[in-house]
């Protein structure tokens, strides 16, 4: 029962555009899936974008040729006729960014929260980028409504905590966390700068990875004299993957 939340995934290449970055391959690797594993993308909160998708199999072509990629779209329909069939059919599933609260939303329409939390349970890696990292957890932050950070709840809550990913990268998001913490919007939880993942094993942190130096993740918590404090985690640095 591995969940890797992360604010990364591909890594930038001038010539190619993405290619799949140390986060991405250490979330193959939790699932220790041997020779050809299966690794399905979601980009829900993109809408379906089809250009994300065609850079998803670019990418692992290039990158990764033992992997065997899927995705699923939600839109307009399912690509799939049996979607529970083929997420629990994965070894990794991998969740882009976007925004959150669209992505909750549709995912409730079509009954996601329970095939995930059942393909979880299975063995399944559950892991993703920004809204792909917030969507395991109860809430936290983000910009779903407007360039104005607000809180969002109703998250799948498989992990009982608060997150915020990009925590060092866009103004008003470590202020407002803190905040909403202290005023109990949003539990105690955890924050990822831009490169950082948490590995989750159940609901436990097992510990924090990066894709770069200088990068951390954070706990914020309220405590029973009313502060909130806020707790440096020095993540394990990530080797470069192949090619």
């Amino acid at each position: 029962m591995n969940i890797l939340a992360t604010s990364g995934g591909y890594r930038s290449d001038g010539r190619y555009g993405a290619r799949i970055g140390p986060l991405i391959e250490h979330a193959i690797a939790l699932s220790d899936a041997g020779e050809r594993p299966r690794v399905c993308l979601l980009e829900t909160a993109l809408g379906d974008d089809s250009a994300a998708y065609a850079r998803w199999y670019a990418a692992m072509a290039r990158d990764r040729p033992d992997v065997r990629p899927a995705h699923l779209a939600l839109f307009p329909m399912p690509n799939v006729g049996d979607v529970r069939a083929h997420l629990l059919g994965q070894d990794v599933i991998w969740v882009g960014g976007g925004s959150v609260a669209n992505l909750l939303a549709v995912w409730r329409v079509h009954g996601l929260p329970e095939i995930l939390a059942e393909a979880w349970r299975a063995g399944v890696v559950l892991a993703g980028v920004s809204a792909g990292s917030l969507c395991w957890h109860v809430g936290g932050t983000t910009d779903s409504f407007g360039p104005d950070l607000r809180p969002v709840t109703g998250g799948l809550a498989l992990l009982p905590y608060s997150n915020t990913p990009h925590y060092n990268s866009e103004p008003g998001r470590r202020p407002l966390y803190q905040r909403l913490v202290g005023e109990g919007v949003l539990p105690a939880g955890w924050a990822t700068d831009d490169g950082v993942g948490l590995h989750f094993r159940g609901t436990e942190l097992v510990e924090a990875v990066a894709d770069r130096a200088d990068a951390r993740a954070w706990r914020v918590e309220l405590r029973a004299d009313g502060t909130v404090v806020e707790t440096a985690v020095q993540p394990r640095r990530l080797p470069e993957p192949r090619g």
